[in-house]
């Protein structure tokens, strides 16, 4: 059975390509990013992280805290900018960090999967040389200290708006501004009630599984749920249910009726029912019941 953490991730592509290359050399390109990676395996262990992968001009990290993973990709940026300069060119390494599921870590930490890293791997690829970005989970969850290091803002323009989540920048703030990113859901929390048990999605807890397995946060024994069925993120906009079922997730609003979703999302704007695989209308032990508290 794989066991799903939620953990703060750090992805991290540091290679010196064929623009660099024709620049600089192959030799000193290369030169350029092994001194890069090993400085930012110093700012990881340095910060209490844990390196689960090298290889191909990546690297990916896991903290256990976000503030830890923040506090370690500026440390990074600010050891590999104090590297001698490439005439004129920026270093090649660039950051990406998200606070989401990982799984596999107890079999083979480099064969690890799941929503952070991913998320963490596609901020990274965004991101400009000797830059670093962080999704909106991480931002809102990161203590004062660490707000100091990411933008008030939020990245603004078509590419980011596509995502459908927010982005920001991570670096030495020049506003001295520590405020969290604005956002009208940061004091709520989702309320999610499944048979005697309860729990809560907020910014401690921004992800919780649903399905048949029984690493899951909430585990749903009937047989038309998946074992990995669908999860529930904080996120700026809400409370956001992924489905990622075979049968799909059944949601009933109050006032909005049943929504059936299937592979795709839905914010959980009101209170209602969650059924993994059938209809929230019918009287099942396990529905999984929800409201913002």
């Amino acid at each position: 059975m794989s066991e799903r953490k939620n953990l703060c991730v750090l992805v991290a592509f540091h290679h010196g390509d064929q623009p660099l290359a024709d620049r600089i050399g192959e030799d000193e390109a290369r030169h350029a990013a092994e001194r890069c990676a090993n400085r930012l395996e110093r700012a990881v262990a340095a910060h209490g992280g844990r390196i689960l992968s090298v290889d191909a001009g990546r690297t990916v990290a896991v903290f256990d805290s976000t503030d830890a993973g923040v506090q370690a990709a500026s440390d990074a940026l600010q050891r590999i900018r104090n590297l001698p300069p490439l005439r004129g060119t920026r270093q090649p390494i660039r950051l990406g960090l998200h606070h989401g599921t990982v799984e596999n870590l107890e079999t083979d930490v480099a064969e690890a999967t799941g929503e952070g890293i991913d998320v963490a791997r596609q901020l990274a690829g965004l991101c400009e040389d000797e830059r670093a970005l962080v999704s909106g989970t991480v931002a809102m969850l990161a203590g004062s200290a660490s707000r100091a290091q990411i933008s008030a803002q939020a990245l603004s323009g078509p590419s980011w708006t596509n995502l459908g989540w927010l982005v920001f920048g991570i670096g030495h703030r020049t506003d001295g501004a520590a405020s969290a990113p604005p956002t009208a859901h940061l004091s709520q929390r989702l309320r999610v009630r499944h048979q005697q048990g309860v729990l809560f999605v907020d910014e401690s807890r921004p992800v919780v599984l649903l399905g048949r397995e029984r690493a899951n946060d909430v585990t749903i024994m009937d047989p038309r749920a998946s074992r990995q069925h669908a999860r529930i993120e904080c996120r700026h906009e809400g409370f956001v249910l992924f489905d990622q079922s075979t049968n799909g997730t059944y949601v009933a609003l109050d006032g909005q009726g049943e929504h059936h979703v299937k592979q795709d999302h839905l914010l959980l704007s009101a209170p209602g029912r969650i059924g993994c695989g059938f209809s929230a209308d019918e009287v099942e032990r396990d529905l999984v019941f929800f409201d913002i508290v």
